[in-house]
């Protein structure tokens, strides 16, 4: 599935350019699209550009894909908004980040999303990414979330294999690769797929990677997780995302490059590296 970039033109939501994405994406033949996450900019849109790409992206979508909004929030009350304002629109699902800054409790990141989850009879992934919100959820809070009916995954960023590996253990919750590198390690302990930066480049191939995992060809899996580990190393590793990927769109003359502030564009030696990598992979000449 692919954390779908949120594309800008002139300081405004490119919304032409982001129904040109969405078919790319269907064209890919990728599983799932999952627009307003942290590739998708979320925290500077406004709450009315938030709900205007949920919408936007389910009646592109049509149907064609599940698509999983992001409706995360620090707030408890706005997640409930936002994940009730993605069930009204048609949305499958929707992605729930760890609440950030706020650094609740063990005890607190229960009662969060246990709460969206009984306001909101939609399907929800858990998004634990503690790099990103200062604090993370421990196995004991995932087992016992997994407990609800309608938590049904969790995107794992936590890059810790032993972590990912007693979650499997302990509960049935699907589990989703949340870094494009770790994705064939993850499958290894029982991971299902990924929710894919590097898909919003090269869906076809990321799709592979997890289609060949599904069906336990670990042979081919490994051939396509070497092949797009270079890719996702040598972008992701260059600026904090969504730099490196909007960079790359824009090389790709698939959107422009533009972002909000506090993310500014990357540099100009970095994108030479990223050329070189983008060329190197063959998606450029």
């Amino acid at each position: 599935m692919t954390a779908l970039i949120t594309p800008f033109r002139d300081g405004q939501v490119d919304f032409e350019t982001l129904d040109e994405l969405i078919e790319f994406q269907i064209e890919g033949g990728i599983d799932g699209i999952v627009p307003v996450g942290t590739t998708g900019e979320c925290p500077t849109l406004s709450h009315d550009e938030h709900k205007k790409v949920i919408e936007r992206v389910v009646k592109t979508v049509a149907g064609q894909v599940p698509v999983i909004a992001g409706a995360g929030s620090n707030s408890t009350a706005e997640a409930i908004e936002l994940t009730a304002f993605a069930k009204k629109v048609g949305a499958d699902a929707t992605l729930q980040v760890d609440p950030y800054y706020n650094k609740p409790t063990q005890e607190g990141f229960y009662q969060h999303f246990k709460a969206i989850a009984e306001e909101v009879d939609l399907p929800i992934i858990l998004y634990d990414i503690p790099g990103r919100c200062g604090a993370g959820m421990t196995v004991d809070t995932i087992v016992r979330l997994a407990e609800i009916e309608n938590i049904v995954g969790i995107k794992d960023s936590t890059g810790q294999m032993d972590h990912v590996s007693e979650i499997a253990t302990r509960c049935d919750m699907t589990i989703l690769s949340g870094d494009d590198s770790m994705t064939l390690p993850i499958a290894a302990v029982g991971g299902k797929g990924v929710i894919s930066v590097v898909a919003n480049i090269a869906p076809a191939d990321v799709k592979a990677l997890t289609d060949a995992i599904l069906e336990g060809d670990f042979t081919s899996a490994l051939k396509w997780h070497k092949k797009l580990f270079a890719l996702s190393r040598g972008m992701l590793s260059l600026a904090s995302n969504p730099i490196p990927v909007k960079a790359a769109m824009a090389m790709l003359n698939l959107s422009d490059e533009e972002m909000r502030l506090p993310l500014v564009p990357m540099e100009e030696s970095k994108k030479a590296l990223l050329r070189k990598t983008l060329q190197e992979y063959g998606l450029l000449k």
